[in-house]
């Protein structure tokens, strides 16, 4: 499912409590990062104007290089998203990238600045992101091979189950829209 992204994502109750699961399955922490992620809304189709919306493109610099990524969000029209269609890769200049944007007149539409942790399982990637003036959160992605969307939600629904614990407030709507004051 390369170029497919299958998301769940909770506003986080305790952090130690997770961490410590975590750690129990077998998880592995990384270094926590900080990234920084510049939004964007494109000249030939407004990504705002939708009442739910379904489309961001962003440059990410992080502590170890940049990126640039766009996500379209299915079922497009729906407020719960269930995947993305996700194209991302790294980019060796991050300015020339504003820059370039600007320039066909993209417009900067907000910046969300988190510090990220990941934790690794062979088919899930968890990562608690403390975003400012938004809070704590976690994200579970799933990572392994699947036959389809259907089959990595079901899978993924059951690694989050199997957890056992209370993770909090479930948010179908990513950092951008939470910034923003958009519900959806």
């Amino acid at each position: 499912m390369r170029y497919i992204e299958v998301e769940k994502k909770y506003r986080l109750v305790d952090a130690e409590v997770l961490r410590a699961r975590l750690t129990d399955i077998g998880a592995k922490p990384a270094e926590p990062t900080r990234q920084v992620d510049a939004y964007y809304n494109a000249p030939h189709r407004d990504f705002l104007a939708p009442t739910v919306i379904s489309e961001w493109l962003r440059i990410r610099n992080e502590d170890h290089g940049a990126s640039i990524n766009f996500k379209r969000w299915h079922p497009v029209d729906a407020i719960v998203k269930t995947h993305a269609d996700e194209y991302e890769t790294r980019v060796g200049d991050a300015e020339a990238v504003r820059l370039l944007l600007e320039s066909l007149d993209f417009q900067p539409l907000v910046t969300v600045d988190k510090t990220r942790e990941a934790w690794t399982l062979p088919d899930v990637e968890i990562v608690l992101d403390h975003v400012v003036d938004a809070g704590d959160f976690v994200e579970f992605e799933f990572k392994g091979e699947a036959v389809d969307v259907g089959d990595a939600t079901q899978r993924l629904n059951a690694f989050i189950a199997s957890l056992d614990i209370e993770l909090g407030q479930p948010v179908n709507k990513g950092y951008p829209h939470i910034l923003l004051g958009r519900d959806h």
